[in-house]
């Protein structure tokens, strides 16, 4: 499984579909958009850049990783801040985006359970980047000066 690319990829433009049944191959496949998140130094990854369009995101910061299934945002802040975004199906390519501070967020953990936490900086901001993947929404529907950097960063969600 390789990291989908490309602003006009249509795989990328699908909506993803809920995950019915929480099984091994599900438990399977997070481990491995583990894999290529880290692989990749990204800070997030959605089923759906890697060819699986299930409602599934990951995501790892302070060594902390978080995995969520049928993920939605219930709740945000109105307060937001503009923060340079890029992303590992858009490579070389930053912007400014705006998002909310804070974010109340309901899903499923790969355990099974059924969670709801708030979340706020950095995380609510990948968790947010990665919802709108399951969306068919890209960074760059939302961004402000879009640019196209030659050298290559440590991180992108």
């Amino acid at each position: 499984m390789e990291i989908i690319i490309g602003e006009k990829n249509k795989n990328l433009r699908q909506k993803s579909k809920p995950v019915e049944n929480l099984n091994r191959e599900i438990r399977d496949l997070i481990a491995k958009m583990r894999e290529i998140m880290r692989k990749n130094n990204g800070a997030g990854l959605a089923a759906v850049q890697i060819g699986m369009p299930l409602r599934i995101i990951v995501c790892e910061i302070n060594d902390k990783f978080y995995a969520f299934i049928n993920p939605e945002i219930v709740n945000f802040s109105k307060e937001t801040t503009i923060i340079e975004e890029g992303c590992l199906s858009l490579p070389g390519f930053y912007g400014e985006v705006e998002r909310p501070k804070k974010i109340t967020l309901k899903a499923i953990t790969p355990e099974g359970k059924k969670t709801k936490i708030k979340v706020f900086g950095l995380l609510a901001r990948i968790i947010h980047h990665e919802l709108d993947h399951l969306e068919g929404i890209l960074f760059t529907d939302k961004a402000s000066g879009v640019k196209e950097e030659k050298t290559i960063r440590k991180m992108a969600i």
